[in-house]
């Protein structure tokens, strides 16, 4: 059995639409109604809802068959799918290496040919990088395009479910399914919606003005690089114009998108205390929890005031990743320092947000790796957590900047696979859709 998944189903829907016969995995930070939703932690292991998230609505009305839910870094906590409490995932390129993070499982189900489409959540690449480390497509859309209805929150502000398949066509197809506003989302928009993703997925470049971001060129593997600049040949050659462009709030990406995810990621996770949800310190314990207990050891019967109960249950139910963000990104919001880190980074997402407005007035789109190394080993990255999360430079902007990106293969290097990413306007999905089918 597939590793790419946490829980398998096979929840068929009885209506007909463009998604009718298609196998989709489904992140396991996304509600599904009746089927648990772990977000990959001990903390949610047994954890059931009891609605659906409206992507998952309209998975069904669309007709898809929701064949599992998909293992991830806990919360969405990591750049390979390693810090998920039921385990790693490994790459169907090279069971070796990782898929990519942190909805690994999600790319991982599409590439080994076991789902046909795949959903996944992006808040710092969560999408992108795992596309391109396992040799498929995705998509992270502009902020507000898909509803984060029943999407378990990470970072709010960052964050929005995408789709990945093996082609453009197939991953803006799922787009088209998923787009568009919804009442239980207040930050969703109409602008978009009813946009016909797929059928911008024509190859023709033609006309095209790609600006190639110099910066994330330069500081990526020598191996990667080369494969993109070729990629990056063949599309001029094709009729597109390349413009070098240079952005230098990029330097100050990574440091900013570290603060504020943490500091959301803080306050969002407090809920998690074993009594509004999480494992609990109950006397009397359901069947469920009293598995969950033989499974993974002790999880319930904590003693002592609140403060200790919470503390147990958070120190029982929360990985090492989890509780370094969430002390972090306290400390990043505690009095006294807010100004000196909160402050400086949402003034450091304000001029990269600006920065690409002023690119993208150049160019239809921007291009670079999608990441700057090729997939690592299993264990190789997690003895640093700086190098861990340098890994996020080039995908981390366009979560920031609230633009939408797509992750493309571009090729191979040393038998691996390397991601091109074309970053658009808001709104301009159709745009970056049609720059990376000339890629295919």
């Amino acid at each position: 059995m597939s590793d790419a998944f946490i829980t398998r189903t096979d929840i068929e829907s009885e209506s007909n639409g463009p998604l009718d016969g298609k196998r989709v995995a489904v992140k396991d930070n996304i509600s599904t109604e009746g089927i648990r939703t772990t977000c990959g932690s001990a903390m949610l292991a047994e954890y059931v809802p009891p609605y659906d998230a409206t992507v998952i609505e309209r998975l069904k009305e669309a007709g898809a068959t929701v064949v599992g839910k998909t293992n991830m870094d806990e919360f969405g906590m990591g750049t390979t799918t390693e810090t998920s409490h039921f385990g790693p995932t490994t790459n169907p390129v090279d069971e070796e290496r990782v898929p990519g993070g942190s909805s690994g499982g999600s790319a991982a189900a599409v590439a080994a040919g076991e789902a046909d489409l795949a959903l996944g959540s992006d808040t710092g690449g969560s999408v992108r990088c795992p596309a391109a480390f396992c040799g498929v497509v995705g998509i992270k859309p502009t902020y507000g395009l898909v509803s984060r209805y029943g999407l378990v929150a990470y970072a709010n502000s960052l964050e929005q479910i995408g789709p990945l398949a093996p082609t453009v066509e197939g991953a803006a197809g799922l787009l088209d399914v998923i787009a568009g506003p919804d009442d239980r989302d207040a930050t969703t928009r109409s602008e978009g919606a009813g946009s016909e993703y797929a059928s911008a997925a024509d190859g023709d470049v033609a006309g095209t003005t790609i600006g190639v971001l110099t910066d994330l060129v330069d500081g990526a593997d020598e191996r990667v690089a080369s494969v993109f600049e070729e990629s990056i040949a063949d599309l001029e050659d094709r009729g597109a114009e390349i413009r070098e462009i240079e952005l230098e709030s990029l330097a100050h990406a990574v440091g900013a998108y570290y603060v504020i995810a943490m500091s959301e990621a803080s306050s969002n996770l407090a809920r998690f205390d074993g009594v509004r949800y999480g494992i609990s310190g109950e006397q009397s314990e359901p069947e469920a929890r009293q598995e969950a207990k033989r499974t993974d050891g002790e999880s319930g019967g904590f003693d002592g005031d609140w403060n200790d109960a919470f503390a147990r249950a958070r120190e029982t139910g929360f990985g090492p990743e989890v509780k370094r963000r969430i002390l972090l990104g306290t400390y990043a919001l505690s009095a006294g320092y807010h100004d000196r880190y909160y402050q400086k980074a949402q003034d450091a997402r304000a001029w990269i947000k600006q920065d690409f407005d002023r690119a993208l007035a150049e160019a239809d789109v921007l291009a670079s790796p999608t990441m700057p190394v090729l997939p690592p080993k299993l264990g190789a990255s997690l003895d640093d957590p700086l190098q861990h999360y340098l890994m996020d430079a080039n995908t981390v902007p366009v979560n920031l900047a609230d633009l939408p990106a797509i992750s493309v293969p571009a090729g191979t290097a040393d038998g691996l696979p390397v991601g091109a990413q074309f970053v658009g306007p808001a709104f301009g999905e159709r745009d970056v859709i049609r720059a990376a089918s000339a890629l295919e």
